[in-house]
């Protein structure tokens, strides 16, 4: 395994493994012995940076999610994990009433449910304090003052250690960032966002903006993390859940444009001459390009856990990064 460090304050900078995994569906769609086993091999093989939410997985079961938080929680104390393994969570998406949908009827960024919902995440995840806290969703309803005055407090009272964010529109996280430099309060230092080889339409709006795609690292969200050396950038759904590898998993239309298939032949062409799966190209290619990022993965059994893992020593030449990175 290869590492790198999360935030630059000695107090609370983490060093973590290049390669994360997520727990969104542990303890629903994947039960408890499959998680437990993912897990138990992630750690064996060096992995130290877990993610999940205090939403995961509601739409699975129609609750209001905490379920993967719990599961983490219960297999820390089978197993004596502490604080070698850095688990991330997230908050602001939690549904105000159970669903089996997605919906936009969230917690929020308020100060209460920031305060309220780490305590809940803390007690469900079993620790005195959060590694990393993600707000995992923006909030317009809320002022970025209060949101970052009450992230801020959680630091400063030792009941977190690293600030991260997600699925925010650019301007608002160095928005934030500035609010909490200018209070003398810690800001966000990790940002999550979706991130792979192909390039995703970012004009396709959604629920949560009709301004277009708020969770895609575009070129805003590289060029800012490129020019902050502080930032740390957290990949999710890497893999596009399997779309690179499986023919019963078609791209949306988010990736329907003249460059795609151009770089799926780039990639297809570098996997066959490595012998690696075009998973694992696409991983490698994250973690080793001149903007390092470090891929989110999610597992369903070992085995597949087993083919991201060993991306991590997966070299690609400086010939083959760069086609992969002209192919457009």
């Amino acid at each position: 395994m290869k590492y790198r460090t999360l935030g630059v304050s000695p107090g609370t900078r983490r060093e973590v493994s290049v390669l994360s995994l997520g727990a969104m569906l542990f303890g629903t769609a994947t039960d408890e012995a499959t998680s437990y086993a993912i897990l138990d091999r992630y750690v064996a093989a060096g992995g130290t940076f877990i993610d999940t939410a205090n939403n995961y997985a509601y739409w699975v079961n129609g609750t209001q999610g905490g379920e993967s938080e719990s599961l983490l929680g219960r297999w820390r104390r089978a197993n004596g994990v502490g604080e070698e393994v850095l688990i991330a969570t997230k908050l602001a998406g939690r549904p105000l009433e159970p669903s089996t949908t997605l919906t936009t009827n969230l917690e929020g960024l308020s100060a209460a449910v920031i305060r309220e919902s780490c305590a809940r995440s803390r007690e469900r995840l079993g620790v005195s304090r959060l590694d990393l806290l993600y707000a995992h969703g923006q909030d317009p309803k809320v002022p970025m003052e209060e949101t970052v005055e009450a992230f801020g407090a959680l630091v400063t009272d030792g009941s977190v250690g690293l600030l991260g964010v997600s699925n925010h529109w650019s301007w608002r996280v160095e928005r934030s960032r500035r609010l909490a430099a200018s209070a003398g309060l810690p800001g966000y230092e990790v940002l999550q966002y979706h991130h792979t080889y192909l390039r995703q339409r970012t004009d396709m709006g959604n629920r949560h903006s009709p301004d277009g795609e708020l969770g895609v690292a575009g070129g805003d969200v590289l060029d800012y993390v490129r020019h902050e050396p502080s930032l740390t950038l957290v990949a999710y759904t890497p893999l596009l859940s399997g779309a690179y590898v499986r023919h019963d998993k078609p791209l949306g239309p988010e990736h329907d444009h003249a460059g795609t298939p151009v770089r799926l032949k780039a990639l297809r062409e570098v996997a066959a001459e490595t012998g690696a799966t075009p998973n694992q190209v696409v991983l490698s290619w994250l973690i080793g390009g001149d903007l390092p990022v470090i891929p989110l993965v999610g597992a369903s059994s070992v085995t597949q856990l087993d083919e991201s893992l060993a991306a991590v020593d997966l070299e690609l030449s400086a010939d083959q990064r760069a086609r992969l990175d002209a192919a457009q």
